[in-house]
């Protein structure tokens, strides 16, 4: 079952990271394209924009009214959860026929709290009564450099035993959403993540070259509890039937920083 291609698709987080990726993407599929997002609407770009607040539910009434697709990209360190919950309360009285979301890989494994937001944000769009798709991705690497950068500004990298990461493209995880967006709802689809693992070493190796400096000394530290353990274990890791991006990290450093 797909949309109809008349109506709009509703994007949350439409401004955000994947949202400047998957908007042109859509509009280049031909679709027409509604951005929800907490400040006022603007035009000055060609699209329809609306104003509503995920957390409070004002605005979101309207804002899914009309549409039959809605891709849900808005997230943050808290609050995944119940700001689903606002949309799905909208979207199922709207006639929504498609919800797809984003979300991360280990989100079932990983004891940490925004990650029990994900998931918890998981099982309600699995249980809405809305048809579904959702989509967990890997640390993308816009994210990755955000973390690089603040470590590497210490006198030494701090280095986590047994911390593996696969840092995904925002571009290709934008274009996989795209493609589930216009086809049929699939359920949890498998997961995307990046071409290659790193330890931090090997991440904070290509930026500071890039940069020009010096390589930090290590200082092996130790992430505590269950969290650490779910990372020693690689927890937050898809090494098996996971779809892999093809952009490695150290062709978008060359390409963001060279």
């Amino acid at each position: 079952m797909t949309s109809s291609i008349t109506s709009p698709i509703l994007v949350t987080g439409g401004t955000g990271t994947l949202g400047r990726h998957v908007v042109p993407l859509l509009r280049a599929a031909g679709r027409e394209v509604r951005v929800l997002s907490r400040s006022g609407p603007t035009a000055a770009d060609g699209l329809e924009h609306v104003t509503g607040d995920l957390l409070t539910g004002e605005g979101i009434d309207a804002a899914v009214r009309g549409t039959e697709t809605v891709l849900h990209l808005a997230g943050g360190q808290k609050g995944d959860d119940e700001a689903t919950r606002t949309l799905l309360r909208a979207a199922g009285p709207a006639g929504v026929r498609h919800l797809v979301y984003i979300s991360v890989i280990g989100a079932d494994r990983v004891p940490l709290a925004w990650m029990r937001t994900k998931l918890d944000a998981e099982r309600a769009v699995a249980g809405s009564g809305i048809p579904w798709t959702t989509l967990r991705a890997a640390q993308f690497h816009d994210l990755t450099l955000t973390m690089v950068e603040k470590m590497t500004r210490l006198p030494v990298l701090p280095c986590p035993g047994g911390l593996r990461l696969q840092p995904v493209d925002s571009r290709e995880v934008a274009a996989r959403l795209v493609e589930l967006t216009l086809g049929a709802p699939a359920g949890q689809v498998p997961d995307l993540a990046g071409p290659r693992l790193y330890d931090i070493p090997a991440l904070a190796r290509p930026y500071l070259e890039l940069r020009g400096r010096r390589p930090r000394p290590k200082l092996p530290v130790r992430i505590p509890g269950k969290a650490g353990r779910a990372y020693r274990a690689g927890d937050n890791l898809t090494l098996e039937g996971a779809e892999t991006g093809k952009r490695t990290w150290e062709e978008f450093l060359a390409e963001r920083l060279g």
